[in-house]
């Protein structure tokens, strides 16, 4: 499987779970609404960033436009499962999935794609282990335990 198609697959799935399970929350406890929007907002910031982080420390082959690719899988996807999954919690109907497949998906797109790039950034300035490892032993001299 194709690492663009994953992340688009995954990161969509995850997006249309926090709007269904943020909509059940709206259902189920007007009050707490808002702030568990901000919440659930956060923690798809969260796991883009930690994801694209992982791939740039990794070194993740063409990671920038695996990214760009994942999100434009993830906004329809999320759409899609987001007006299904909703469908069953507060009694959204088909007409939702245009607004869900057009203004969702792009919000959904550009977060995934700006948060990526972010991680990709931070990813790519963290020193990866063998770097660390070899670092130490130039400056160290010769590694201990070696006549």
């Amino acid at each position: 499987m194709r690492a663009w198609l994953a992340r688009g697959s995954w990161t969509g799935l995850v997006h249309g779970g926090v709007q269904v399970g943020t909509s059940a929350v709206e259902v189920h406890s007007p009050g707490a609404a808002s702030s568990v929007r901000y919440i659930a907002l956060g923690l798809l910031v969260v796991v883009g960033l930690l994801w694209a982080a992982l791939d740039a420390w990794r070194g993740l082959e063409d990671r920038g436009m695996v990214w760009f690719f994942a999100g434009l899988v993830a906004g329809p996807l999320a759409g899609l499962v987001g007006v299904v999954g909703r469908s069953w919690v507060d009694r959204t109907g088909p007409e939702a999935l245009g607004p869900a497949l057009t203004g969702g998906a792009a919000f959904t797109a550009l977060l995934v794609m700006a948060t990526a790039v972010v991680g990709l950034a931070v990813g790519g300035a963290l020193p990866h282990p063998r770097e660390v490892g070899s670092g130490e032993q130039r400056a160290g001299g010769p590694h201990p335990g070696t006549p």
